[in-house]
């Protein structure tokens, strides 16, 4: 857009660039390798997953997956946490090799670079699809399935108060948080028998 002010001519960022929401040159990067994007995005209480391609009148998602899917299929831990991030890109995943797509680029946007965006990428690796990633970057397998916190309950359950306090939401659940890591298994294992069928 061009704007000419006091007779200058000048022009005029687009509006996502001007309020930060969107890296075009980043953008451009992944949309040369024109292969699907795998765009993970997390919020307060929620990770989303799609996969997007690109075309000319608009981006069209192929897939996606979120938190919600998980709570659908019996999840009864936090819907923000790595566990979630891992299951909602395996869920993703197998729901894109369903679609017969194989490869895809993580898209991060201008997210950190945080350990429950790579756990849903590591998640859609291990639901199939080929994503070129660092191993390095990714999380340990301890914390995807819910380790640090089953060691946090553990150490916090000499105070009452405190263990109450924090595992609210696990003991509405009716989840005990020392079986998280075991919780995280049977979810994904119910996630591939569904898929594999």
């Amino acid at each position: 857009m061009v704007n000419t002010l006091y007779g200058r001519t000048r022009t005029v960022q687009y509006r996502r660039k001007r309020t930060g929401r969107t890296d075009y040159k980043r953008r451009l990067a992944l949309l040369k390798s024109e292969q699907p994007r795998l765009v993970v995005r997390k919020s307060l209480k929620h990770i989303t997953a799609q996969l997007v391609e690109y075309h000319p009148d608009g981006d069209r998602i192929v897939a996606s997956a979120n938190s919600h899917d998980l709570e659908k299929m019996g999840w009864k831990g936090y819907t923000a946490n790595t566990s979630a991030a891992y299951l909602v890109g395996l869920l993703i995943g197998k729901r894109a090799v369903q679609k017969k797509i194989k490869n895809a680029v993580l898209d991060i946007g201008l997210a950190a670079k945080g350990s429950k965006i790579f756990a849903a990428a590591k998640g859609a690796v291990d639901g199939g699809l080929d994503i070129p990633l660092d191993p390095v970057i990714l999380p340990k397998d301890e914390r995807i399935h819910g380790g640090h916190i089953v060691n946090y309950a553990a150490a916090l359950k000499k105070d009452a108060a405190a263990y109450q306090r924090r595992f609210s939401h696990y003991s509405t659940a009716k989840l005990n948080p020392e079986d998280l890591t075991m919780h995280v298994e049977q979810l994904k294992k119910k996630i591939i028998a569904e898929y594999n069928n």
